[in-house]
């Protein structure tokens, strides 16, 4: 069929609305036949058409009609720049085809008045994705800057008419944006009005129907989860999975990583404060929306751990995946556009007044909380932005004292001194633990005493379910961050004992061996000089080491069950979101990889080896060799080994003062201590004439 004959038939399909199956098709051929037409004007009839055609635009299939559109002179650009390098000018007929320059200009004489000014940027967006994606270069400058300034100036017509709807129209903006974003020039992107812009950007992402829907697609799933018996099954034929995959390929959110960055860029070019505000609202709003639809269904009554067992398996394998894929595209994005909020904040005076930042960091850090049953599930720990965010909006908040305090009492447990039966809501005070770690310096220490340590103390239990490890040992970072605030000296006195038997009691059901070890270290720390602690009690410290020994030498040689490698964060994140003390100097000397396995009686010997550089030099001296027997006393070899290495460690890698570290060198080399370690006590003999042993030469 010739090329006219081929236009003709395509024209009438486009103008006929009754064969909505026949679009892909007819697209299709569209395409095609764009970059054999050689008469411009026909390219002009053909794109004319195209974005006025009743086939695709009186009942359009939403933003996928506007994406295939693009698509259409994204891929007939490609070709036409192909065929100019290539040099085949010669189309099909033996005619020569239209250069690239006057094929452009007849596609963009078809974006005229018999189709709204809005559908035009799909066929401009298209000519730019076409000769310049990919690296493709395949525009000259004039060119490239009179489309990009098109592109504007559509752009903001279009936003001075739709006046903050969620037509079709508005939402064809942020879906071209996103195509060719990166290859408008620095001047013209700099014309945009991003003050209407960016509510627009945030609107279609996160609550119009191309977009999240504002989380209900959450809600609404719990209706097809069905129970028999024990086991909860959502299966792959209902209509809410229908649904989802419907969201999950939707235009908007399939490319939801580069319009998340596109939303960022126009929050660090917006004039107005009062816009950045709004969108920090905008995704306070979403997190608790989708928090609260979360909660409403059945699949949320199921803990992590225990989703194999309550789950039917076409869940776990077709469904669910799914949707915890969805849910972790919506962490991302809120992610990266509260970066830019808080970027923006730290270099705008406007934003960084006092009310208005300590507001922002709190909002930031309740949006973060809304979203925390993803980002607990699906790792924030290693997201570095997550990480920046977390910590940027603590740092914030940490300089007003009286709006910290009201944060924490905002996300306090809702039954402080239980441990809730809902897993939203052990996941919410997991949150309300990581977080409030950090503040325990800044808040006085009734907020301490009343609020967060009371709410610790039901996780301390060492009676707690092993599935629970991550929350038990994060109130035990919390405990040793509030013993280490200055402040907290007299709670600090007055808990410490109960904490001391706590640990002894948990170790290791509900208390791994790295835990044990950093708290104890800890502990030691916070009851030596210079600490407020150590001056009312001086021997609390000797009396932490002696009980320790004690265990040590009363404890089992049995080798505990290797670590597992799950959910141990990587050590580049805050106190809060791991496993360890609260001093990051107390962790320097800890393994980043696996730890090996320990038995109960090697990890209280390396916890007093952990402490010794920070008790005082009197207990140091006294210690050294006490130390040394207690290493000599584990049962198996193997750990006496790890013993010894982890004792030269301390001694030789940088961890003691320069006070300390004389102390050691003399009692290594001068007063018996390398061959008390090395060989161990000598054995008793009856004869006067036997050699001193090395711990009788250092009396």
């Amino acid at each position: 069929m010739s090329a006219d004959r081929l236009l003709a038939t395509v024209l009438r399909g486009l103008q006929s609305s009754q064969s909505a199956g026949d679009t892909p098709r007819l697209l299709s051929i569209a395409a095609s036949l764009l970059t054999s037409l050689q008469n411009p004007l026909n390219v002009t009839l053909l794109t004319s058409q195209i974005l006025s055609a009743p086939l695709l635009w009186d009942r359009p299939d939403g933003l996928r009609t506007c994406f295939r559109v693009l698509g259409v002179f994204s891929s007939a650009s490609v070709a036409i720049l192909s065929n100019a390098e290539t040099r085949h000018t010669i189309v099909p007929g033996g005619a020569r085809a239209l250069s690239p320059e006057k094929w452009i200009k007849a596609v963009v004489n078809g974006a005229d008045s018999s189709s709204p000014r809005w559908r035009h940027l799909l066929a401009i967006g298209g000519l730019l994705v076409g000769f310049e994606g990919h690296g493709r270069a395949g525009l000259s400058e004039r060119l490239r800057v009179d489309l990009s300034e098109a592109v504007v100036k559509i752009v903001d017509i279009t936003l001075s008419k739709s006046r903050g709807s969620n037509g079709l129209d508005t939402l064809c903006l942020p879906l071209v944006l996103n195509h060719i974003f990166e290859l408008l020039p620095e001047a013209q992107l700099g014309g945009l009005n991003y003050d209407a812009l960016l509510p627009v950007l945030v609107s279609s992402a996160f609550h119009s129907s191309e977009g999240f829907g504002s989380g209900y697609f959450v809600g609404a799933l719990d209706g097809d989860v069905i129970q028999a018996g024990n086991t909860f099954n959502w299966s792959a034929r209902s209509a809410t999975f229908q649904q989802l995959q419907q969201i999950s390929t939707a235009p908007l959110v399939a490319s939801m990583g580069p319009l998340s960055r596109l939303i960022a860029h126009a929050i660090e070019h917006v004039r107005s404060p009062e816009a950045v505000l709004k969108v920090v609202k905008d995704l306070l709003y979403f997190s608790r929306n989708l928090s609260t639809q979360w909660r409403r269904g059945k699949l949320s009554e199921i803990d992590v751990s225990e989703e194999s067992v309550f789950l039917h398996p076409e869940t776990l394998r077709a469904t669910i995946p799914v949707l915890w894929q969805v849910l972790k595209a919506i962490m991302f994005a809120s992610v990266v556009i509260q970066r830019a909020i808080l970027g923006r904040t730290l270099k705008d005076v406007n934003l960084a007044d006092g009310k208005r930042a300590a507001g922002l960091a709190m909002d930031t850090l309740h949006t973060l909380r809304g979203l925390y049953f993803i980002s607990s599930r699906l790792g924030s720990n290693a997201f570095t932005t997550y990480t920046f965010v977390y910590m940027t909006a603590i740092d914030i908040l940490s300089n007003f004292r009286s709006a910290a305090q009201q944060f924490l009492v905002e996300i306090k447990p809702r039954a402080i001194g239980q441990i809730p039966a809902h897993p939203l809501d052990r996941c919410m005070d997991l949150y309300f633990l990581n977080t409030c770690e950090q503040f325990t310096m800044t808040v006085t220490p009734a907020v301490n005493e009343d609020l967060i340590v009371a709410a610790t103390v039901p996780y301390l239990s060492p009676s707690g379910h092993p599935n629970m490890l991550e929350i038990f040992e994060a109130a035990h970072s919390v405990l040793l961050a509030v013993f280490l605030a200055p402040q907290n000296a007299d709670i600090a006195a007055r808990t410490l004992p109960f904490y001391v038997d706590t640990i002894f009691k948990s170790f290791p059901e509900t208390l791994s061996a790295r835990q044990f070890r950093l708290a104890y270290k800890t502990l030691l720390k916070v009851s030596s000089p210079p600490s407020l602690l150590s001056a009312t009690q001086p021997n609390l410290a000797a009396t932490l080491l002696e009980i320790l020994r004690h265990n040590a030498l009363h404890a089992s040689p049995v080798i505990l069950p290797t670590p597992g490698p799950a959910r141990q964060p990587p050590s580049n994140l805050p106190s809060g979101q791991r496993p360890a003390g609260p001093d990051p100097a107390l962790q320097e000397s800890e393994e980043q990889t696996a730890l090996p396995s320990l038995s109960p009686q090697a990890t209280h010997t390396l916890a007093l080896l952990d402490s010794l550089p920070f008790i005082s030099p009197l207990l140091l001296d006294e210690w050294l060799p006490l130390a040394a027997d207690l290493i000599n006393s584990n049962g198996d070899p193997s750990m006496a080994t790890v013993c010894r290495d982890r004792l030269w460690e301390v001694l030789s890698s940088g961890e003691m003062d320069v006070e300390r570290s004389e102390i050691c060198v003399a009692w290594w080399g001068t007063r018996g201590g390398r061959e008390l370690v090395l060989s161990g006590p000598p054995p008793l003999v009856t004869s006067t004439a036997t050699k001193e042993s090395p711990t009788q030469q250092m009396q």
